[in-house]
C-alpha cells in the first residue's frame, strides 16, 4: 500500500470477479451480455409467462459459453423437459469493488429464484409496489415487473444505473410493460425521501418525482441481494430500511446474501465479513424479548427469519448455488419494541 493512500483509492483499483462469470471469454474487458435461461419445471404451472416460453432446444441453443482457455463450451442437455425463456444481461466481467453493481452475482439469482416460485405459485406478488435496493444488473425485478403494479429499481452511481437501464431495453418483451420499471438514484447515506427538483430542465436522469416518491410510500415488498459485505455499507443499508420500512404501507424485505469466508487478523480465524455485524440487527422470530441482562427497548427493532434456500426451486440455469448463500425476510416491529 502507497504511502497516502485511501481505503477508497484502494477499493477503486482492486479488480473483484462473480463466479457467475467465470463461464465467461478470458480476457474481455467493458461490458459482455450473457444469457440465463428461465426454466419453468414441469410439476410448476403459470400463466403469467406462456407467450414468453419455447422449446428447451431453441433456449439452448441461445446459451453460449468459454472454458477457461476460451474454448467453446457446448450446452449439455439437462434431465427434465422444461419450458423456457431468456433474459439477455449486460454486465461487467470484473469490476473495482464500488462498482460490483456492474456484475451478476449468485445472491442476485437466488433471489431471481424466489421471487419467480412466488410468481408461478401464488397472487402475493400480483399488483404489488416493490423497491428494490442496491438492484445492480436489475435481473430481479424485471422478472418481478410480470406481475407488479410498479417496480423502483435503486442503487448509487451513474454506470451502475445507466447499465441497468440498458438492461431493461435488452428485456422490453420480457418486463412486458417497461413503463412500469423505473431505475432511480438511492444514496443510502443520504436522508430519505430523496430531494425532489421542482425545475424538471434541471432534473437529473435518475432523481426522482414527488410523485414516485408517493408511489414508494404504498410499496409493500423490498428486496436486496448481495449488499452484505462490509459493516460500514451494513449500517448504511439498516439506516435507510428503518427509514423506508417506518413509513407508509406496512413492508417486508426479502434479503439474499452470500457469506464470503475470509482469514481476519483481528479474528485471528477464517470469518465471513460483514455477516456477524449484519446478524446484529436482527431478532429472530421466536427470539425470546426477555434476553438477560437486555433491555426491552434496546433490541433490534428488525425481526428476521431464514427462508430454507433448498426448498426453492432452481429456475435460473447457468449457476451453482453452493452452500453459502441466504435468503431472509426481515420485517420492522414499528411500535412493537
Amino acid at each position: 500500500m502507497k504511502g497516502g493512500d485511501s481505503k477508497e483509492d484502494m477499493e477503486e483499483r482492486q479488480q473483484v470477479m462473480s463466479e457467475v462469470h467465470l463461464g465467461c471469454p478470458p480476457g474481455v474487458s467493458g461490458p459482455h451480455i450473457s444469457r440465463f435461461t428461465i426454466s419453468l419445471l414441469s410439476e410448476v404451472e403459470s400463466s403469467r409467462f406462456n407467450e414468453l416460453f419455447k422449446d428447451e432446444q431453441s433456449c439452448m441453443e441461445q446459451d453460449i459459453s468459454f472454458d477457461e482457455d476460451g474454448d467453446l463450451v457446448l450446452p449439455r442437455r439437462r434431465q427434465f423437459s422444461r419450458r423456457c425463456f431468456t433474459m439477455k444481461i449486460q454486465h461487467n466481467i470484473t469490476s473495482s469493488i464500488p462498482n460490483v453493481g456492474l456484475q451478476v452475482w449468485k445472491a442476485e439469482l437466488v433471489l431471481s429464484d424466489f421471487v419467480l416460485h412466488k410468481m408461478c405459485t401464488s397472487i402475493e406478488f400480483d399488483g404489488i409496489v416493490s423497491l428494490e435496493l442496491g438492484a445492480g444488473t436489475g435481473l430481479t425485478g424485471m422478472l418481478l415487473a410480470r406481475a407488479a403494479k410498479t417496480v423502483f429499481l435503486t442503487d448509487h452511481g451513474d454506470k451502475i444505473l445507466d447499465n441497468c437501464v440498458k438492461n431493461v431495453q435488452l428485456n422490453s418483451g420480457v418486463v412486458n410493460r417497461p413503463d412500469i420499471v423505473y431505475v432511480r438514484e438511492l444514496d443510502w447515506a443520504h436522508p430519505w425521501p430523496p430531494k425532489v427538483s421542482l425545475d424538471l430542465a434541471s432534473q437529473e436522469r435518475f432523481s426522482w418525482s414527488s410523485s414516485e416518491l408517493e408511489e414508494v410510500q404504498k410499496a409493500s415488498l423490498l428486496l436486496a441481494a448481495d449488499v452484505i459485505y462490509s459493516d460500514d455499507l451494513t449500517d448504511a443499508l439498516f439506516g435507510i430500511l428503518e427509514r423506508l420500512m417506518s413509513q407508509g404501507s406496512e413492508k417486508v424485505l426479502y434479503l439474499a446474501l452470500e457469506k464470503r469466508y475470509n482469514f481476519s487478523l483481528d479474528d485471528l480465524d477464517v470469518v465471513a465479513n460483514g455477516y456477524s455485524h449484519f446478524r446484529s440487527y436482527l431478532r429472530e422470530d421466536g427470539d425470546d424479548a426477555e434476553r438477560e441482562g437486555v433491555e426491552p427497548g434496546s433490541l433490534p427493532c428488525f425481526t428476521g427469519r431464514r427462508i430454507n434456500v433448498a426448498e426453492i426451486p432452481q429456475y435460473v440455469g447457468e449457476y451453482d448455488r453452493g452452500k453459502d448463500v441466504e435468503l431472509w425476510q426481515i420485517r420492522y416491529n414499528k411500535g412493537k419494541l
